[in-house]
């Protein structure tokens, strides 16, 4: 499982950056691995905010271009999010995601949550 931290309470226009560890048994193959995060706010559905392959590639969501970074790091083997002019409608509980380009085996962190008040 995926290890997800940096969730907390933050004024509108504010910044946090999430981070996430991978388990130990991808290290490996850590590079074959699509990393994401996705996030669910109270009463939606789970959404995708970012992924990841290529580090000179990544996707963003329409709502978070131009405010949210995803990067990763393949010698640490972790996958962060930087949130920059954070607005109410990011609050949510934000996951992390690694698929497996190939095989499709994914897997999931437990969230963090990211509180967006005033």
């Amino acid at each position: 499982q995926l290890q997800a931290s940096g969730g907390g309470l933050v004024r509108p226009g504010g910044s946090l950056r999430l981070s996430c560890a991978s388990p130990g048994s991808i290290f490996s193959v850590f590079t074959q691995y699509t990393l994401g995060w996705y996030r669910q706010a109270p009463g939606k559905e789970r959404e995708l905010v970012a992924t990841i392959t290529n580090p000179r590639d990544p996707n963003y969501a329409d709502s978070v271009k131009g405010r949210f970074t995803i990067s990763r790091d393949n010698s640490r083997k972790m996958v962060y999010l930087r949130m920059n002019s954070l607005n109410l409608e990011d609050t949510a509980v934000y996951y992390c995601h690694a698929k497996h380009r190939e095989s499709g085996t994914e897997f999931w962190g437990q969230g963090t949550l990211v509180t967006v008040s005033s």
